[in-house]
């Protein structure tokens, strides 16, 4: 793994997103995201996002048999939430709710290739 530096105690550090085909994933992140990605063999990807400086992690991609929506929902903060339903359509993503209001601004919900079911919110 590359080099992650721990600086906010008790807080979520790293995630792990369980996908079916990492080729796939990948694909789909990157497009929708902008994220980029640091393979450790043919099961697993570290995240880059934009928001991570030298190459540092904010997750990883974990190849699985399967995926199972209902856990814990990550949500991802976006400065143009339109633009994002674009960018994750776009990409093969499928928004399964939204976007719609919420105290503090607004939201959706979205499928990706694997089926994980993640969240983008803004403040508008």
């Amino acid at each position: 793994m590359a080099t992650h530096e721990h600086l906010i105690p008790l807080s979520i550090d790293y995630i792990e997103i369980p996908v079916t085909d990492m080729a796939a994933a990948q694909a789909f992140y990157g497009a929708a995201f902008g994220w980029q990605f640091t393979s450790y063999g043919d099961e697993y990807a570290g995240i880059r996002t934009t928001a991570e400086a030298d190459g540092e992690e904010a997750g990883g991609l974990a190849l699985a048999a399967e995926v199972t929506r209902g856990g814990p929902l990550v949500l991802l903060f976006s400065d143009d939430l339109d633009a994002t339903v674009a960018a994750v359509t776009a990409a093969g993503g499928e928004v399964v709710n939204g976007p719609y209001e919420f105290p503090g601004g607004r939201r959706f919900h979205f499928t990706d290739p694997s089926g994980n079911e993640l969240g983008v919110w803004a403040t508008q």
